[in-house]
């Protein structure tokens, strides 16, 4: 693989049909939804949860996460923006920002689950090893498009992108989503409390993203500072202090139990 990625450039279309140009990274995004998708209602009954029910999820959550995604790329690149409606709504241009994607899809998934009256963290932890599993396949679409790169390197695995040798950040991060969701699944078979896949994944992705981001060279700024830094940083502590908490809640609670057992 090391060979083919550093001796082939790219082409971002994969097909056409009737002068309509299909690219790579929308099948790729297309079989990254199919594939987690299909497992995390699959795996619905686990937590107790009607598969019908996180389809249900899923058909809110995606909209909600394909404009989040897009507001936040825009909001960060505004001066480009500006002004120009039709190119603000055209995705074919190109501009997605994951973490605007999976604030609004979560967000969305718990107003869903408030009306229907299901346990936020019970879907939520269900949720968590697909969406690193479809995270996982969708980088590969930053590849074909010759985009979300790091800076120059002299390493075997670097890949040619404008006549000079790159960090594949995106390889870097489909490598650590994939070992993610597999860390996931063994840990949700055997959750110690609601919400610990969850907030797993927050801490475990946020702590790659935070070091692979300082390799990019496309990241969004808040002012001097990549923000996808600044809110991975926050996303770490905050969820590792919400781990701490939640696990201690739980050995209280087992020790109160045995003493009064």
């Amino acid at each position: 693989m090391i060979e083919f990625l550093n001796t082939n450039i790219p082409d971002p279309v994969a097909f056409s049909v009737f002068g309509m140009e299909i690219m790579w990274y929308g099948i790729l995004i297309g079989f990254a939804i199919l594939v987690s998708g299909t497992i995390f209602c699959r795996r619905a009954p686990k937590r107790g949860i009607a598969p019908e029910r996180t389809l249900d999820a899923l058909l809110i959550s995606l909209p909600a996460g394909i404009i989040g995604a897009r507001i936040y790329y825009v909001a960060f690149n505004w001066e480009a923006y500006s002004g120009d409606f039709l190119r603000i709504v055209n995705l074919r241009l190109g501009g997605l920002a994951i973490h605007g994607g999976l604030i609004a899809a979560f967000l969305a998934a718990f107003v869903f689950c408030r009306v229907k009256r299901l346990k936020p963290l019970d879907l939520f932890d269900l949720a968590a090893p697909c969406i690193a599993l479809a995270q996982s396949i969708g980088r590969w679409g930053n590849y074909f498009n010759s985009e979300a790169h790091g800076g120059p390197t002299a390493l075997p695995w670097g890949i040619p992108v404008g006549g000079q040798m790159v960090h594949p950040t995106f390889l870097y991060e489909s490598i650590w989503c994939f070992i993610l969701f597999l860390i996931l699944i063994i840990i949700d078979n055997r959750r110690a409390f609601e919400g610990q896949v969850f907030l797993l994944y927050g801490t475990l992705y946020s702590l790659e993203r935070f070091f692979v981001e300082s390799l990019r060279t496309d990241s969004l700024m808040l002012g001097a500072f990549k923000q996808a830094r600044v809110l991975s940083a926050a996303v770490f502590f905050i969820c590792l202090a919400c781990m701490v908490f939640l696990w201690r809640r739980r050995v209280l609670y087992e020790t109160r139990y045995r003493r009064t057992a």
